[in-house]
């Protein structure tokens, strides 16, 4: 088990102390280090130990690869947050809830989340700039303030953002522990059969593509399990409810193409299904909005749950696909 962590602080950096998991044996080091602090993402960490941040056993090291064997004590120096890079921008947004420590984004499909080669600006996170006028959490270090998890581009729905550094802790933490509520609704092709599963399959970047992600055999990749349920089936297609048990990239995605029944308007995993119908509705997105969200409020401990109903262009699709 995890010995705890014990921050200190140096000028402009942090210093975290932990023991890596025992469970952890044959791990990378990275992987491990994600483990050990959640608070942290996974890339971050592995560009802090390439640099020279990390030392095992009290020695230096520099592979972020290195398989541990369990149980080692790690030191991780953690440079604070640079000034974000990123711009205010008025860009308007759905908030439907907001207090000093975090609010609630309905984000509409389109909005990248946070800047990146190729959308520098015009993101959630140059409009959150602009709205809560600079203070969100620098935890997510240059470009990415307040931003805890995200969702893709083309997905609409429902994300927490952390005003504060407190904030971001304890929500990172939950996400780490899986315990946070995620209920996705998507349209798919074909009518999943049993009309409720499990789906468990690891993911992992393709080596062919890396903007895909590939299901991977069991021992590689990310661990990843998905939930499904039908809620309206209709012919040659269904209303699914998908609950996240984890939070991979594009897990809803690739999960629901991986039994066969991949997202409608999806361009990377389900072209050419139903293809007369999103062409027809001008719908060139994955038909995947965000709907739930459930949480403990890391501050107060409350419970806080929140709904965003299907955007116009799912509505319309579904609405194509039942007069079919």
């Amino acid at each position: 088990m995890n010995g705890g962590q014990t921050p200190h602080r140096q000028d402009s950096e942090e210093r975290r102390e932990t023991v890596l998991a025992t469970d952890a044996a044959g791990w990378r080091l990275d992987r491990a280090l994600a483990a050990a602090i959640p608070t942290v993402s996974r890339e971050r960490l592995k560009n802090l130990v390439s640099g020279g941040m990390v030392e095992l056993e009290g020695k230096l090291c520099r592979d972020p690869a290195l398989k541990i064997r369990g149980g080692e004590a790690v030191s991780v120096r953690i440079p604070a947050p640079l000034p974000a890079e990123a711009v205010s921008q008025d860009i308007p947004l759905v908030i439907p809830y907001e207090d000093e420590h975090l609010l609630i984004v309905d984000k509409p499909a389109g909005l990248v989340v946070h800047p990146a080669a190729g959308n520098l600006d015009g993101t959630l996170v140059n409009a959150l700039l602009h709205h809560c006028h600079g203070r969100l959490s620098g935890i997510g270090g240059v470009a990415r303030p307040g931003i805890v998890h995200r969702i893709d581009k083309d997905t609409s729905g429902l994300l927490v953002v952390a005003k504060t550094d407190p904030a971001h802790t304890g929500l990172a933490a939950q996400f780490a522990r899986h315990t946070i509520g995620r209920r996705y609704l998507a349209a798919v092709a074909g009518i999943p059969t049993p009309p409720a599963g499990r789906i468990e399959a690891n993911l992992a970047r393709s080596e062919q593509n890396r903007q895909k992600i590939n299901v991977v055999h069991a021992g590689k990749g990310r661990h990843a399990i998905t939930h499904y349920r039908v809620l309206e089936p209709m012919k040659g297609a269904a209303l699914v409810e998908c609950r996240l048990e984890t939070g991979r990239t594009h897990q809803v995605r690739v999960h629901m193409a991986h039994i066969g029944h991949p997202l409608l308007g999806d361009p990377a995993y389900g072209q050419g299904r139903l293809s007369d119908i999103t062409r027809s509705l001008h719908f060139h997105r994955q038909a995947l909005h965000a709907a739930k969200l459930k949480f403990e409020h890391p501050v107060t401990k409350e419970i806080l749950q929140f709904e965003s109903p299907l955007p116009s262009d799912i509505q319309e699709l579904l609405t194509a696909l039942r007069l079919r």
